[in-house]
């Protein structure tokens, strides 16, 4: 089937690629998100301010999906009741920060995707206590090039087992016929809480600094629309992409 796909991508035009793992896992501190004076990426947009300040280039998530042009972008995120913030996007340390530079402080698997993304699978491993984002940098910065890196294995946050396998997985019905499901799994010893958030959303591809050939004719819509008992379902509208149906 996946051969058949391929051709079909190839001779008939048909839009097998078009959706896929396109949407980046750390947009905050990269040098497309650098527009400061100083053109000091890592300190001008670090991993604190990507939950209040919009993106101008881009968007991130974890295990995340979008079209090849990043209209319009799904990714999940998490809570687990003790986090002070939603887990949305990879943590790491910054290139000053590290010991060793900049380094992901996250446990994440892609397990399987095929050449034209019609099935994919991602592993997630989210800890069940509050994420240890301080103590990470804390004691990275105390240590000198020569150590080892302080990683979230040695902060202790695993010991029990006490973290969800989140399982991502996507499964192309047609070319843009996209089925999601979400499985967690709690590897430790006792029932622990965990909020499992799908997000929807457009990247800003419409304000007025953006380009004319690039920029949205129109504001693209978000709305929910009326689906059958059981079912929330959103209509998604942009004039570049089209209009889409998200249910759930």
């Amino acid at each position: 089937m996946e051969n058949i796909r391929l051709q079909e991508a190839r001779e008939n035009k048909l839009p097998w690629k078009k959706w896929g793992p396109y949407l980046s896992e750390r947009q905050w501190g990269t040098v497309r998100e650098d527009y400061s004076e100083n053109g000091d990426a890592w300190n001008f947009f670090t991993h604190d301010h990507a939950r209040s300040r919009a993106y101008r280039w881009g968007e991130d998530g974890i295990a995340g999906i979008s079209d090849d042009k990043q209209h319009l972008c799904f990714s999940l995120a998490l809570w687990n009741g003790k986090d002070a913030i939603l887990k949305e996007r990879l943590f790491g340390l910054t290139n000053n920060q590290g010991n060793h530079g900049e380094d992901v402080k996250e446990y994440y698997f892609y397990l399987d995707s095929t050449p034209s993304h019609s099935y994919m699978k991602y592993l997630y491993k989210y800890p069940q206590a509050a994420y240890p984002y301080s103590d990470l940098e804390r004691v990275n910065a105390q240590r000198s090039r020569n150590e080892m890196e302080y990683e979230l294995l040695d902060t202790g946050i695993f010991n029990e087992d006490r973290y969800f396998d989140v399982f991502i997985e996507y499964a192309k019905q047609g070319p843009e016929d996209i089925l999601i499901k979400i499985s967690a799994a709690n590897r430790g010893p006792e029932a622990a809480e965990l909020y499992l958030l799908p997000t929807l959303w457009f990247r800003n591809d419409w304000s007025a600094w953006i380009a004319d050939s690039n920029r949205a004719a129109t504001k693209p819509i978000l709305s929910q629309i009326k689906s059958k008992k059981g079912v929330s379902a959103l209509m998604a509208n942009h004039s570049k992409l089209g209009e889409f149906i998200f249910s759930c």
